[in-house]
């Protein structure tokens, strides 16, 4: 992995340790450690200082995934190929326990906290002391067998199961009560966590991937398979779209002010300069 001067494009830090492919990282909330996932089923993290690997999580029998920081990064979340989510304490190097067993690859998760009507359920046994930030949250799966699933983070009781079209490959919270999810098919989901019965909408621009979705100002930001990249805005019904990815993946949008980052199979990653919206 690399740290980048997102000013000047100069590469500051290499971060060398995964032994296959890095599916996914991502910063704590201080700026100054980085969490990462790989395929050779290990969760790391690491100093943006120095570069050095301060901590490395095994437990995982396949690939990982995504992964979410819980509050200020006490505590982290991973995903797998496994079929599981795991909750792991970072000062202890420990895993506090198995969120949910889903027998199908979770190829996505998010964390947010519940509106208070929700019900979360409650834990068979008493929370560790290590859990820290965990109740009144929600943990959403996107998960490969066509199902997203939302469990209460501290209680591991399911909360809601929905079924879609396809598999799904991302997740996000909008607010503590509206989410979206991506699918295979193309398919983006708006959804109400307190009745999932059916969705509030069904936005589908085009038949490619859903490779990640991103809250941003009023709407949020999604990427798709095809090289296509949309801001939706104003209710949901205003596009703008990010150009200049030829057909290839953009697998990831991460955004800081008023720039989108955006990472691409073709080995890019593009920087985009808004106006006000």
């Amino acid at each position: 992995m690399k740290i980048w001067q997102a000013a000047n494009g100069e590469i500051r830090r290499l971060l060398e340790g995964h032994v296959y492919d890095v599916n996914c990282c991502r910063f704590f909330p201080s700026g100054l450690v980085v969490l990462s996932g790989g395929m050779d089923a290990q969760l790391k993290i690491w100093s943006a200082e120095d570069a050095s690997c301060v901590v490395t999580f095994k437990g995982h029998k396949g690939g990982i995934l995504d992964t979410a920081i819980v509050d200020r990064g006490r505590n982290v979340l991973s995903c797998s190929r496994d079929g599981t989510a795991r909750l792991w304490d970072c000062g202890k190097s420990a895993c506090l326990g198995v969120i949910a067993d889903c027998g199908s690859p979770v190829n996505g998760i998010a964390v947010g906290t519940a509106e208070s009507s929700l019900n979360l359920g409650t834990p068979e046994t008493a929370p560790s002391e290590r859990e820290v930030g965990t109740e009144g949250k929600v943990l959403l799966l996107a998960r490969e067998d066509k199902k997203l699933q939302g469990v209460g983070l501290q209680s591991r009781q399911p909360v809601f199961l929905f079924v879609g079209s396809d598999a799904f490959n991302c997740c996000t919270f909008l607010s503590s009560t509206c989410i979206l999810a991506g699918t295979q098919d193309g398919n983006i989901y708006q959804l109400d966590v307190r009745n999932t019965n059916a969705p509030i909408q069904v936005i589908h621009r085009s038949g490619a991937p859903v490779l990640s979705l991103l809250p941003y100002r009023d709407g949020f930001i999604a990427s798709q398979g095809d090289g296509t990249c949309f801001i939706i805005q104003q209710d949901l019904d205003y596009v703008l779209d990010l150009t200049e990815a030829d057909c290839d993946p953009v697998y990831k949008v991460a955004s800081w002010e008023k720039q989108i980052y955006t990472c691409c199979r073709d080995g890019i990653v593009r920087r985009y300069q808004l106006s006000d919206l």
